[in-house]
């Protein structure tokens, strides 16, 4: 089996264990920086909106060869000092594109919170959801907690392993600039339209395939968790275009199918009304153990496609 790919399932293990400490400085955060620096300086002296979309494309760009370069720099010093240092960067890198455990453990902390007071609730969900959560009842805060693990179940899980996959862990960080990027500046606001445009396409495109493994895999899932996987496929099959994004609403229709609830609708960003369409059948409402079924059914996807991507490497090694 490829050194790649065997760096892979060990970086899942790691992330599976360990997830995202909070005292670890993230590679995402220097990311995050130069995108900051890089949006201030394609605005600078205020440029009408055609330049201004024209800086994004580089904006972009520069954000995601720089991640790369520097990932593939870091691993050719490793591989000068042999292969276990080369291959234990390359698991760590492959550990830290990954966010099943973190993205489990926010779920849950909302869950919890509820339990605590709708408040409460609602200051947690705060941390991983966009939208506007000081109006949010109950039944609000559940939706989109499942709908935020439903959709970085692609972008967050799937999307990088197959890229981690493909490319090993310089194709897989250029994916989380890529990522990044698109959370911090993809917004079709007035703020961000013209600087995050391209960053936002580009994330379609990188996502367009893994969301819709993404949802097959979590049918199946669905299937061998004892949840509804007919449910889930059907929904997927009528559902899937149910959103403003070209990839979101896969992962969420086979969410809201599994589970038998009805996510997306209208939603409040930034003081502002989004429109949305629903998404599923309102057969009941949802509880909170919908997001300890959410997360088994997150783990149990991102195990298929290992096993996926583990298959298909090891019958290509025997051809």
């Amino acid at each position: 089996m490829p050194t790649h790919i065997l760096a892979l399932l060990v970086g899942a293990v790691i992330d599976l264990l360990v997830g995202d400490p909070e005292w670890f400085y993230h590679p995402v955060r220097l990311i995050g920086k130069f995108i900051s620096f890089a949006e201030k300086a394609a605005k600078r002296d205020n440029p009408p909106s055609k330049v201004l979309r024209r800086r994004a494309i580089v904006v972009a760009i520069s954000t995601v060869l720089l991640t790369a370069l520097v990932t593939a720099g870091i691993l050719y010093l490793l591989r000068l000092w042999g292969y276990w240092p080369h291959f234990i960067g390359m698991a760590l890198i492959c550990w830290m594109c990954l966010s099943a455990r973190n993205l489990a453990d926010e779920a849950e902390g909302v869950r919890k919170a509820l339990e605590t007071s709708l408040e409460a609730g609602r200051k947690r969900v705060g941390r991983i959801v966009g939208r506007d959560t000081a109006n949010l009842s109950r039944r609000e805060i559940l939706c989109a907690t499942i709908e935020t693990v439903a959709e970085n179940l692609t972008d967050g899980v799937i999307s990088p392993m197959l890229y981690l996959a493909l490319g090993g862990p310089v194709l897989g960080m250029a994916f989380k600039a890529a990522s990044t990027l698109d959370s911090m500046i993809g917004y079709l606001n007035e703020k961000y339209r013209d600087v995050g445009w391209f960053a936002a396409k580009a994330d379609d495109v990188w996502n367009y395939i893994p969301a819709r493994i993404t949802a097959l895999l979590m049918c199946l899932g669905a299937f061998l968790l004892g949840l509804d996987g007919k449910r889930a496929f059907r929904t997927v099959m009528r559902d899937h275009a149910n959103h403003l994004s070209p990839n979101c609403a896969w992962s969420e229709s086979a969410a809201a199918g599994a589970l038998g609830v009805q996510l997306g609708g209208d939603h409040e960003y930034f003081g502002q009304v989004v429109h949305k369409p629903t998404i599923g059948d309102d057969l009941r409402s949802p509880e909170g153990e919908d997001i300890r079924r959410m997360n088994r059914l997150m783990f149990v996807t991102a195990g298929l496609m290992l096993a996926l991507v583990a298959g298909i490497s090891a019958l290509i090694c025997r051809m």
